[in-house]
């Protein structure tokens, strides 16, 4: 198929968010002196997901995301702290860590210049976009559609309204999105008519009619 786009998810499709999310919620918990036990990490990970399931399904907005899932947290773990001060420091540290997908960097090196490439994510912008800097991501992308800017999430087919008005309206089958969630992403391009490149490294299965399926990054450079 000769796509002229490329959409791409950031978190754990070009970014590792997990390793990021595991420094900054230990960073930030040592940056205020709290109690760190060993369930804190996993219990996190868990209601976090759970928040931004919630904002795929028009639930909550993204103000609720920010300090809600510190105060579950909190809660769960007995402390008493303002969850609104954490939340400002937590942003902050996890706009500080950008570890690469590997591969990620040589793939959009290869893809440049023969692809336009554009970001479409569900995030925070003042977490995305000193990410995708720090990372040295950024320059390859024309077109970068962060959730919290433009009032709207994947799956919605809101969100890629507002990308493909700014990729000049381009055919929809001149367009692929890869991520590595079925919720948001590969259910949002589905649903949109658009071409799914699924980024699977953990082995799952779905039974979601996808386009394409990888377990590394190098895969879709072989694909197209």
């Amino acid at each position: 198929m000769p796509y002229k786009w490329l959409l791409f998810d950031v978190d754990n499709t070009l970014l590792d968010f997990e390793q990021t999310e595991a420094l900054a919620l230990e960073q930030s918990f040592a940056q205020h002196g709290l109690p760190f036990p060993d369930s804190a990490k996993r219990r996190y990970h868990e209601i976090n997901q759970s928040y931004w399931q919630r904002l795929e399904r028009k639930e909550i907005t993204p103000e609720v995301i920010r300090a809600g899932r510190f105060q579950d947290l909190f809660t769960e773990l007995g402390l008493s702290f303002d969850a609104e001060r954490f939340a400002d420091s937590y942003l902050m540290q996890l706009g500080q860590q950008a570890p690469l997908i590997d591969g990620a960097m040589e793939l959009l090196e290869e893809l440049n210049g023969r692809y336009q490439l554009g970001i479409i994510t569900n995030g925070l912008a003042n977490v995305q976009h000193p990410r995708l800097e720090r990372s040295g991501l950024k320059p390859h992308f024309t077109t970068v559609i962060i959730s919290e800017e433009v009032g709207v999430a994947k799956p919605d087919a809101g969100i890629f309204d507002i990308a493909f008005m700014r990729m000049n309206q381009p055919a929809k089958n001149e367009v692929l999105i890869i991520g590595d969630s079925l919720s948001s992403d590969i259910i949002g391009g589905i649903n949109y008519g658009i071409d799914t490149c699924w980024f699977n490294p953990n082995g799952k299965t779905t039974d979601l009619p996808i386009t394409y399926e990888i377990k590394s990054l190098h895969q879709l450079n072989e694909i197209l």
